[in-house]
């Protein structure tokens, strides 16, 4: 990392600015697109390769969308004309007009890069008539005084997809953009499966509470249905086993840089059974670090 007092100064700027900004460049091969995608999935305005004059615009109308759009991230690359000077210029309007961007260079060793544009057949943008080699030195060459104002430079040579999505999350997310959002959806199959849905649990082993005359009116999120399904034989030990299921999941998909989980839970007519077991599942694995729990109820009250 370089310029680590920039980056110091530039939280403290952000947050009196209210505005958050970033600057992403680096070698073109090196993880860029991948750095877009995983900012836009921290709840980042993402705006890729906007000319460097247009920059400031930008993020002034950022800052009176009145708390629409918090954090704006702008990719930059060598199809930008005047790429070094211009951009140079607009990091330092930033910095004065108080909005202290901080920006991530990337990049990653010759041979890799080379490996990278062989395995997509594609030419490098700086190559010209040259070859493979002379694109990325030229280009490495060009952007070398931006990286040397960089407030973060990694190398992706090693890093795996996954690799560099976790370092992006650690130096841009907050607690709340890396958590997983999960959404407990309760229906009911004579209505159809959900289409949405990552996983489903089917819950029709359980007595049906609509054969029980004073239940029959009343709703999974009644006390009495609620008590009714939850004490049944089966019930508990279905509830145990799918919450150690779900750490095990929601464990795997953060690491697969998967951030949203629908998990479907279906009775007969989503008026019961479905309804309370969605709401004691929802209340457990709110209790878990790095997620977002909500719940919703397709189909109650179509009956």
């Amino acid at each position: 990392m370089n310029g680590e007092g920039t980056r110091v100064s530039a939280q403290e700027g952000n947050r009196n600015s209210g505005m958050e900004v970033a600057v992403v460049s680096g070698l073109s091969g090196a993880g860029r697109s991948t750095a877009a995608k995983c900012l836009e999935d921290l709840g980042w305005f993402v705006v890729d390769n906007l000319p460097p004059e247009l920059i400031a615009t930008m993020v002034e109308l950022g800052a009176q969308a009145r708390g629409a759009i918090t954090k704006v991230a702008v990719v930059m690359d060598v199809r930008s004309r005047a790429f070094t000077d211009d951009l140079a210029s607009v990091i330092k309007d930033l910095d004065a007009r108080g909005y202290k961007p901080r920006v991530l260079f990337l990049e990653a060793t010759d041979a890799v890069l080379v490996r990278r544009f062989e395995a997509v057949r594609r030419s490098h943008p700086m190559q010209g008539d040259g070859r493979l080699a002379d694109g990325i030195t030229a280009e490495r060459t060009l952007l070398s005084p931006l990286r040397e104002e960089a407030d973060l430079v990694l190398d992706t040579s090693a890093l795996s997809v996954h690799d560099l999505r976790a370092k992006i999350e650690d130096a841009f997310g907050s607690e709340a953009s890396t958590q997983t959002r999960v959404t407990v959806l309760s229906f009911g199959y004579k209505y159809g499966l959900p289409m949405d849905s990552d996983l489903v649990m089917d819950v029709r082993f359980l007595p049906n509470p609509f054969w029980i005359p004073e239940l029959r009116e009343h709703t999974g999120l009644d006390t009495e249905v609620r008590n009714y399904v939850l004490t049944q034989e089966g019930a508990e030990e279905f509830l145990d086993r799918y919450h150690q299921l779900l750490r095990l999941i929601g464990a795997g998909y953060k690491r697969e840089g998967k951030r949203y989980l629908t998990l479907a839970v279906g009775c007969t007519g989503g008026k019961h059974r479905s309804v309370a077991i969605s709401e004691e599942l929802a209340q457990r694995l709110s209790k878990e670090d790095g997620m977002a729990v909500k719940v919703v109820h397709r189909d109650l009250g179509r009956e």
